[in-house]
């Protein structure tokens, strides 16, 4: 049973780990962190990628793309209420 102090540990290629060590060296930080915003990094990549995927899909359905123009209309309406931009 793995505690809460404990860190998990997992393996990495020889490689990936002499070019961790040199990342966390030239950035004066630790292994972890590079780790840590490479993860981070990844997952942001591949959210912007599925939500690419998703809109090329919308785009291909003419009625589900006319759809969303319609509500953009609307939406665009919106700005327009009179209300002060401050």
């Amino acid at each position: 049973m793995q505690t809460a102090n404990r860190t998990p540990n997992v393996r990495i290629s020889p490689r990936a780990h002499q070019l961790l060590q040199r990342l966390a060296r030239e950035a004066d930080e630790s292994m972890q962190s590079i780790l840590d915003k490479a993860i981070e990094q990844y997952r942001r990549v591949e959210f912007l990628r599925a939500a690419n995927r998703d809109y090329a899909d919308l785009r291909r359905n003419p009625k589900a793309w006319k759809e969303t123009l319609r509500e953009r209309e609307i939406w665009d309406q919106t700005s327009a209420d009179g209300l002060d931009k401050r």
